[in-house]
């Protein structure tokens, strides 16, 4: 997505340049997009899914709301009861009030989990009721193909718990009988939110920049 707005700025730059821009600024701005955000839906959708990080098998869990907003992230090796605790402590944190239904795959920790936090939420457990949650983790297969793979867990959680953000800025859930003038109006504000946000101008300069190389930081 980064790649896709300097492009519209007339903007290249090395994939080095953007990985360390997202290194430094990722995280305030994803803080600032949260601070933003409107309260989520009362239903949530938990999923976890297997990915591949230095040749090591790890569990990315994920939560999505009724809407296709994604709450939170959560990458470990496990896949217990305990980690899906810690992910719903996590997602509680920022949400600030429990969900009204809770949706899972057939996966006992989730259960088991709830009940250990004494959560008093309707949980719906049917693999075929989780599509939604399923469906999330398409882009994060996408980006991990055009990354070559995660290259460590640290690495894999910085990096999707601020494009899930930023993703979320830019998701517009359209009503079934939205109009042309509607989704552009919605993706004008979210523009502009995110101009905002990043402390960017709105108008491009009138010579398109193009930069071969801009030097290639170290970690």
């Amino acid at each position: 997505m980064v790649e896709e707005m300097l492009a519209a700025r007339g903007i290249g730059v090395t994939y080095e340049t953007v990985r360390q821009w997202g290194r430094k600024f990722g995280k305030p701005f994803s803080d600032r997009i949260r601070q933003r955000t409107p309260p989520r839906g009362d239903k949530w959708h938990l999923d976890e899914v297997v990915i591949s990080i230095a040749g090591e098998q790890h569990w990315l869990w994920r939560a999505v709301d009724q809407n296709g907003f994604v709450p939170d992230v959560l990458i470990q090796r496990r896949r217990n009861s305990r980690v899906a605790q810690r992910l719903m402590k996590k997602l509680l944190k920022s949400a600030g009030t429990p969900p009204r239904v809770m949706i899972t795959d057939k996966l006992r920790s989730y259960g088991a989990a709830r009940a250990k936090m004494g959560l008093h939420v309707e949980h719906r457990q049917h693999k075929a009721l989780n599509n939604r949650a399923e469906n999330s983790h398409q882009p994060t297969r996408r980006r991990e193909r055009i990354m070559t793979r995660f290259k460590s867990s640290r690495q894999a959680q910085r990096f999707l718990s601020v494009h899930d953000q930023v993703a979320n800025l830019f998701h517009i859930p359209y009503p079934g009988a939205a109009t042309a003038d509607f989704r552009r109006a919605s993706r004008e504000r979210a523009f502009a939110t995110w101009r905002e946000i990043s402390m960017t101008s709105a108008i491009a300069d009138s010579r398109p920049l193009r930069i071969a190389s801009f030097g290639s930081a170290v970690d």
